[in-house]
């Protein structure tokens, strides 16, 4: 093996700084230091990290990249599930996937997700949001993870589905759980007999979405998401049960954990600049713009990972087949040649360029979903939440690398508004 390089050792001394638990707090001066270097080569993984804004852009619409991240060393993974697990467990997500099978499910899927479709829920999500904050009114001090930001967006999202209320919150507990599979990539794996965390949650998740399918096959005439997926039709290609059933559980999974963080970083930047929080009290109409410089200051999602799908380059780092390929969006958020002063939280700019959602074929489907809900969300706390005031800060953060959030963001209060 060749000796390694001096931006190798630098960008393997600063991985492992992000992988302390110490940096979850601020982990944006390392990302600073790892910009520096450029596209860095790390042998032990064996990935290249990259943190340019440009960089990040370019390659996730790179057709020589690929989502199947099981392919990286070559080999098939092994099968953690149980076997009475549900045939729909094994079925690949569609964000883990690559065209044509990529596309298809997209493009299937996507009716349901369009910007007009989200806009119909406004109302109805308003009021879920005033619901979790009348429950802060007549405490001293109220958690806005636990009571607000957590419990909204699985509540969406199970009542767009059409879960029974009353088993609402076994979705809160699984996509809780199944955070480490979204993660995991670069977190401990398992050791060598056991079984993963979360495969306990995947099974019993997918036990009842696959009852919950059946129901609406039996009563295809109900006005919610499943009824909508099983309708959707392209040119007489429908989903299949297990595709439909592994699709129901990404929007689950990915579509809870990333929104719930959206939201919580949101109040934090906003009691940590407190000039921002009044403009957004006096003015609402702000909530987008606020939305869009927390996706771009601190994201809910820090990094991605593809497959060089063949021998590549990127910058001067030769790339082997085969070899996972690591953006880092959050420190490409943070290149100066893409946003200006970008240690700055400043809703005001005048352009806000971020990857928050993706890029390019993988840009993420619930958008839409995410922004209004973190618009409507924000705009309420600031509205109706009197005097907020962080009560540690730093506050403590959970040990995910790439899912970045919170793990209580506690505040004390002088009321909430009516």
């Amino acid at each position: 093996m060749p000796a390694a390089t001096d931006s190798e050792t630098a960008g393997l001394h600063l991985i492992g700084r992000l992988l302390d638990p110490a940096s979850r707090a601020d982990p944006y001066p390392i990302y600073a230091q790892l910009r520096g270097l450029g596209p860095v080569w790390i042998e032990q993984m064996p990935a290249v990290v990259v943190t340019g804004y440009r960089d990040c852009e370019t390659l996730l619409r790179d057709p020589r990249l690929s989502a199947e991240r099981w392919r990286h060393g070559g080999s098939e993974p092994e099968d953690p599930y149980p076997p009475d697990a549900p045939p729909s467990v094994r079925q690949p997500w569609f964000l883990s996937q690559d065209p044509p099978d990529h596309t298809r499910l997209r493009r299937l899927v996507s009716r349901a997700f369009t910007a007009r479709a989200v806009a119909r829920m406004e109302s109805s999500i308003g009021r879920l949001v005033d619901h979790f904050l009348d429950r802060a009114a007549g405490r001293d001090t109220f958690d806005v993870l636990s009571g607000f930001a957590h419990p909204l967006p699985v509540t969406v999202i199970c009542r767009m589905l059409g879960v029974p209320p009353a088993d609402e919150h076994l979705f809160r507990e699984w996509s809780s759980q199944l955070t480490r599979l979204v993660d995991g990539f670069l977190t401990a794996a398992a050791g060598a007999g056991e079984t993963p965390a979360w495969v306990p949650g995947m099974v019993e998740m997918h036990r009842y979405v696959n009852d919950l399918v059946a129901d609406r096959r039996a009563t295809p005439r109900r006005e919610d998401l499943i009824s909508e997926l099983i309708a959707a039709e392209d040119d007489g290609d429908q989903l299949g049960h297990d595709e439909l059933v592994a699709t129901i559980v990404l929007l689950l999974v990915a579509g809870h954990e990333t929104t719930v963080n959206l939201i919580a970083n949101g109040v934090l930047a906003l009691l940590r600049h407190p000039e921002w929080l009044a403009a957004l009290r006096a003015d609402p109409g702000l909530a987008p713009a606020v939305v869009e410089e927390i996706l771009r200051y601190d994201p809910p999602v820090h990094l991605t990972a593809r497959i060089a799908d063949q021998d590549m380059t990127i910058g001067e780092v030769r790339v082997p087949a085969r070899s996972l390929v690591i953006l880092l969006l959050a420190a490409a958020h943070r290149d100066p040649e893409a946003n200006p002063d970008p240690d700055r939280f400043d809703p005001s700019r005048a352009q806000v360029r971020h990857l928050g959602f993706g890029f390019g074929p993988h840009f993420c489907l619930g958008a839409p979903l995410a922004r209004l809900e973190g618009r409507l969300a924000l705009a309420a706390f600031a509205r109706r939440v009197q005097d907020p005031r962080l009560i540690a800060d730093p506050p403590p953060y959970r040990e995910h690398i790439n899912l970045r959030g919170v793990g209580e963001l506690l505040i004390a209060h002088a009321g909430v508004k009516g």
